[in-house]
């Protein structure tokens, strides 16, 4: 560590989390909770997100959530397009701790090496489970009943330094991704505050990670996004709510991609006792119903409540089947 920042932060030591010098880092919406409680907390408090991107049909330049929060307290505001960048942001800014929420961009050593205080990580999951870009999506399919945030020190191996706090949180069954996100983006910012209390305090604890219980949330694929209708309906069900809002599950209907928004899981058999629904194949519709249609899978039934035929809006499963006369027998590919 250079001589002047030593000495520097000598004098800014602080024992009260409003004292501490903060960079935040953060892109997405799952950061902005977390700016909101900071920059109402911290008095020495400046911001790098990602540079504004093309995006939409126009591919008009849009700013991040975290730029568009920080606008709002009006922040310094740093937006570097590579490493070098941030690097000088911090030299600029000299920051006791780096927090990093949601940023989007690996962190070399010489950055997790720069903050004296060292640099914080707010995850989506109770570490070392589900490290990696889609903790929340992988637990959803997973079918996992609890999930939770962890505030953890930053380290060049990615989701793998030691643990200041953790806190769990039970998942409900219908809860789909839109939903279990932005929870677990609120309660992050809650403890990220306290997380940032004890280190201020010097109290914050360092617990290092079982290495053995690690598991892994690599990004979506396209593929993934594909039902199969083979798989067990439970599998189906925690798929669709994984992937809505974004980017939706999907099925090819009469040639067209549906994407499926919402569905229901049934233990009783299909109130259409005029068909054998053990005798069909997977994805054939097996009851209809005002508001669902009612689809053999691997094992058991799947209702299908909300859908979006490629090309038309959203809508619920009820109001499709007046403009779609579903039939009992039909095959969802």
């Amino acid at each position: 560590m250079p001589e002047k920042i030593k000495a520097d932060y000598k004098e800014q030591r602080v024992t009260d989390v409003t004292g501490l010098k903060i960079l935040f880092l953060g892109t997405s919406s799952f950061a902005v909770p977390s700016l909101r409680v900071l920059s109402e907390n911290i008095k020495q408090l400046a911001v790098v997100t990602r540079p504004d991107r093309p995006a939409g049909r126009g591919r008009r330049l849009t700013a991040t959530p975290v730029k568009e929060e920080a606008l709002k307290y009006n922040l310094e505001l740093f937006q570097p397009d590579n490493h070098e960048g941030l690097l000088q942001v911090l030299q600029t800014v000299n920051p006791q701790v780096l927090v990093n929420v949601a940023f989007g961009m690996f962190l070399k050593p010489a950055v997790l090496n720069f903050p004296p205080m060292g640099c914080i990580n707010l995850h989506p999951s109770l570490l070392p489970a589900y490290r990696g870009a889609a903790p929340i999506q992988r637990a959803l399919m997973a079918g996992e009943k609890s999930t939770g945030v962890t505030v953890l020190y930053m380290t060049s191996r990615l989701d793998a330094g030691d643990i200041i706090m953790q806190e769990k949180t039970e998942i409900d069954p219908e809860e789909n991704f839109g939903e279990l996100h932005d929870r677990l983006a609120e309660l992050g910012s809650k403890v990220l505050l306290k997380a940032l209390e004890l280190v201020a305090q010097g109290k914050a604890p360092r617990r290092p990670q079982e290495e053995d219980k690690a598991t892994f949330a690599p990004p979506i694929t396209r593929e993934e996004e594909a039902i199969s209708w083979s798989k067990p309906a439970v599998s189906i069900h925690n798929l669709v709510r994984a992937l809505s809002p974004v980017p939706g599950a999907y099925t090819g209907y009469r040639g067209k991609r549906l994407k499926v928004w919402r569905t229901s899981l049934t233990d009783k058999p299909p109130e259409s006792p005029a068909v054998d629904y053990l005798s069909l194949p997977p994805g054939t519709v097996c009851s209809v119903d005002k508001g669902y249609a009612e689809v053999v899978t691997g094992q058991n039934t799947l209702k299908l409540l909300e859908v979006q035929l490629e090309g038309k809006r959203r809508m619920s499963m009820g109001d499709f089947l007046k403009g779609y006369s579903v039939k009992v027998g039909e095959r969802f590919e």
